[in-house]
């Protein structure tokens, strides 16, 4: 006869996250800045940026470096690292197209380039850490791509492609099979996996926004927080950008919302914002540490479309996230929608699958943030009003690092200049565009219950095939 106890649920997943503050674990820093003041007046400048984060300061840094007589201006809606730039996972991957097999469906010609000058965006990220001392615990660890036994084994075959392609590439990269992926990260679900060992870094993402406007700043870039851009005209020879209280009057713009709503009208079908969520755990004890293994400090992330990503933080937590991505309806965004406890439910009970040896562990954090997803899944540019304003979007979840590339672009747009870069197709072209509404959020939440059949049976069903002809991708 069974006892009561074995029809009890397994609530350890659950029990897991009962205590964790629902806020970024980034932000428990003590050394966060303080804020700026907000824009009261009009001010006139040479060039505005128009967001706060990672492309918005690479960008304000970037010229000021080309050009220290140029004055320039930048507003964020709310504080320098707020949004998605501050509260990632901090993985900084140089590709700058989400993957070299995405680079290959869309841009087969330039992957080799593209591959090219994503490292040496990465390295020229790495330099300028170093060159102006920016503590945010920089580790070039690589990432390991894991498959696992969670999935399609079809999967396993598209990884092992994936090495062969990049070591034709030239890449440093290392194939690990069950048993040496064991030996890296110890997980019973592990299948194999393949580390690119010089292509990723790890960053604290808070403290490397935060450093950057300091940088920002010591260049003499006029930064002004809470102010929000309302509109954007022309002004002349220039552009205004309004604001609730003032104004900026520029002789060029460059947008970097990221998933916010665009200022150009135009660029609101070619952008989703969607929600992804994560958690840290509580530090790991030293025993904890050994029953894991992970002596060489990875980033790591599994390969289905439905991933995970997760790393070890300088104070050896655990960061997990990924797996949902949620777009609501019409797009809607809101404070509200950055917690959202049945996606933590369900990432922290993939957590103890992956690691059921770690069955004490409790995590302290919670969060989650809207990205700007592009049905090309890697960042496009464009330019507006006579070529006084560029923008740069769609990095859809990759940006730590692509974020610099994308503002150095829109400097080369915006001045005219005729580079290796600008010349690509990559920076040429532009994603489809999404439906409108209702078919964006019907097409989308079709896309995630065919995504996650083709996880389960490793087969493309009609729509997936049907989106594939139509360059659509969603394969990622």
């Amino acid at each position: 006869m069974s006892s009561d106890a074995e029809h009890v649920p397994d609530m350890r997943h659950l029990d897991a996250i009962a205590d964790a503050d629902t806020h970024p674990y980034w932000y428990e820093d003590v050394d966060a800045p303080e804020s700026n003041p907000t824009l009261v007046r009009t001010v006139s400048c040479d060039l505005c940026v128009v967001g706060g984060g990672y492309t918005g300061l690479w960008t304000a840094i970037i010229a000021k470096e080309r050009d220290p007589s140029l004055d320039v201006v930048l507003i964020d809606a709310h504080e320098i690292g707020s949004a998605a730039s501050g509260r990632n996972g901090g993985f900084m991957e140089s590709s700058l197209t989400h993957g070299v097999a995405n680079a290959q469906s869309r841009f087969a010609d330039e992957v080799e380039l593209l591959e090219e000058l994503g490292l040496r965006n990465l390295d020229e990220i790495e330099a300028a850490i170093e060159r102006h001392g920016i503590d945010c615990d920089y580790e070039r660890t690589g990432v390991i791509d894991v498959a696992t036994n969670t999935h399609a084994p079809s999967y396993l075959d598209e990884l092992r492609d994936d090495y062969t392609q990049l070591r034709e590439l030239g890449q440093q990269v290392e194939w690990l099979d069950a048993d040496q992926m064991r030996a890296q990260v110890h997980s019973p679900t592990y299948t194999g996996g393949l580390w690119r060992k010089d292509r990723a870094a790890l960053v604290d993402p808070a403290r490397l926004a935060w450093g950057l406007k300091t940088v920002a700043e010591s260049l003499g870039v006029r930064i002004f927080e809470d102010t929000k851009a309302t509109a954007l005209e022309r002004d002349g020879l220039g552009v205004l950008v309004t604001t609730p209280l003032g104004g900026v009057r520029a002789g060029q713009v460059a947008l970097a919302t990221n998933a916010f709503t665009p200022l150009l009208r135009r660029l609101r079908h070619y952008i989703a914002p969607v929600y992804d969520y994560c958690m840290v755990t509580e530090p790991l004890t030293d025993q904890q540490r050994s029953e894991i293994g992970w002596a060489n400090r990875q980033g790591l992330s599994d390969i289905p479309n439905q991933f995970h990503y997760y790393r070890l933080t300088a104070d050896d937590r655990i960061l997990w996230g990924g797996y949902d991505a949620v777009y609501f309806w019409r797009g809607r965004m809101s404070t509200e929608l950055e917690s959202r406890p049945e996606s933590w439910a369900t990432l922290s009970r993939h957590f103890f699958e992956t690691f059921p040896q770690l069955e004490d562990v409790r995590f302290t954090h919670t969060w989650g943030g809207a990205i700007d997803t592009s049905s090309r899944f890697c960042v496009f540019w464009g330019q507006a009003m006579g070529g006084r304003v560029a923008y740069a979007l769609g990095y859809t979840g990759l940006g730590v690092a692509a974020s610099r590339f994308g503002g150095e672009v829109m400097l080369d747009l915006l001045g005219g200049r005729r580079t290796v870069a600008t010349q690509t197709e990559f920076v040429r072209s532009k994603p489809l565009p999404f439906p409108p509404e209702p078919f964006k959020f019907v097409g989308i939440q079709a896309t995630r219950w065919s995504l996650d059949r083709e996880d389960r049976t490793g087969k493309r069903n009609l729509w997936l095939r049907g989106l594939d002809r139509l360059g659509l991708g969603f394969d990622s």
